[in-house]
């Protein structure tokens, strides 16, 4: 009912997750953190919410449970505080990058003010996204990545940059995946992905101490992550 009257509200979001989490109902709990997390990214309890939630979901569904998932809503520009709302004593780590891209002309965007996506920006870049995310079904990664650099033009946002660093570990880019991670972690300093892949690539590049780093730090959010302990085994005997 809060939501009806203000929609997009982060507290109800945050609560409703909470009690769908309690009555086990994982993915429309999931749903409701991700949605928080677009309007303000930096909530702490949203990144704990889905990290928990991803976990449960992957026990219970197994790797295909992203399909099983109802929509997410996507939040319009309006209702999204992470972009207009520098944190205290200018952009934190959760903040998007004030720069253009190299190659964008026209961008004069002032010091520590984000550039902000339109409507229409942030939607067809949702929709490069999920082309991007269809072409790495089919094992086109080289295309996939073309899909997601055009997504990242119009709307940085964590997961694209995450999923098109899978893409780059796929075609053995490790630099470039390293890239991607590290601009990840910027928008969410605890993703998951973005350690784990960013620890693959740096494990590729022979940077054994970084890969350590990012592994020991995502196991600080999923100590029980199965993937990230089998790959500290294997940096420790490299």
């Amino acid at each position: 009912s809060a939501l009806e009257l203000v929609p997009f509200g982060v507290k109800p979001l945050l609560r409703r997750a909470a009690a769908y989490e309690a009555l086990e109902r994982y993915q429309l709990a999931y749903v409701d953190y991700k949605t928080a997390l677009q309007v303000d990214c930096s909530i702490q309890a949203a990144h704990d919410g889905v990290n928990r939630m991803t976990k449960a979901l992957l026990e219970k569904d197994g790797v295909n449970w992203r399909q099983k998932l109802p929509p997410i809503p996507t939040v319009p520009v309006s209702a999204q505080m992470r972009w207009g709302v520098p944190s205290a004593g200018g952009p934190g780590p959760n903040a998007p990058p004030t720069a253009a891209p190299r190659g964008e002309p026209g961008e004069n965007v002032p010091s520590g003010q984000a550039r902000s996506p339109t409507a229409a920006a942030t939607e067809r870049a949702r929709t490069l996204k999920e082309e991007g995310n269809e072409l790495v079904k089919k094992g086109n990664h080289k295309k996939a990545v073309e899909k997601y650099s055009e997504s990242l033009k119009l709307n940085q946002e964590c997961a694209t940059y995450t999923n098109r660093a899978l893409c780059y570990l796929t075609l053995k880019q490790y630099k470039e995946a390293v890239q991607d991670c590290t601009e990840a972690l910027r928008l969410d300093p605890k993703n998951v992905k973005a350690l784990y892949r960013r620890a693959q690539a740096l494990k590729e590049l022979k940077d054994y101490k970084s890969s350590i780093a990012d592994i020991k730090s995502l196991l600080k959010t999923e100590p029980k992550n199965t993937a990230a302990l089998r790959l500290l085994q294997e940096l420790n005997r490299a």
